[in-house]
């Protein structure tokens, strides 16, 4: 799937972002109105990710799963991006029939990492929390162009 994919406006219903580091996976939802994100869990990825991941999925019921996909500033998928390709389509296997979208992640780590800064955590506070406020920040994302969308369609689109 492309990364820059927009999201399906007609999908109702709780969404989950996931954020897939090397040592932990950051995991956050939304209500069922797409007007709120918010922190879930961080899973390492020492204990069986997977299976993790897909019983969260089984909790929430989401309509749709989304996954960070960590493009090159320039655009382009590094090492980096084809190891979470390889997570992503084992996770999509594993929690099929629900679909896993890709969205272009870049910056939303260090988006985090700021903001939790300014919040008053240090670095070592941050640990446990960065890779949660980075799959939210991916998910506050998705979730503007579903409001943008709908805000479209409602109002016929373009300026009369």
């Amino acid at each position: 799937m492309n990364p820059t994919e927009h999201p399906d406006t007609s999908l109702r219903g709780v969404r989950l972002a996931v954020d897939w580091g090397k040592a932990r996976i950051g995991v956050a939802a939304s209500d069922r109105d797409a007007i709120l994100a918010f922190p879930v869990e961080t899973v390492r990825t020492a204990d069986s990710p997977i299976r993790r991941l897909a019983e969260i999925v089984a909790e929430y019921e989401p309509v749709e799963v989304i996954m960070g996909l960590p493009v090159a500033l320039d655009g382009t998928e590094q090492v980096a991006a084809h190891d979470v390709r390889d997570a992503g389509r084992e996770l999509a296997q594993a929690i099929s029939p629900i679909p896993l979208r890709w969205v272009d992640e870049r910056m939303t780590t260090r988006t985090a990492a700021r903001a939790l800064h300014q919040a008053g955590r240090n670095a070592r506070q941050q640990r446990g929390v960065i890779d949660q406020a980075a799959a939210v920040a991916i998910l506050e994302h998705v979730l503007e162009q579903v409001r943008a969308a709908r805000s479209e369609t409602m109002t016929g689109g373009a300026d009369s």
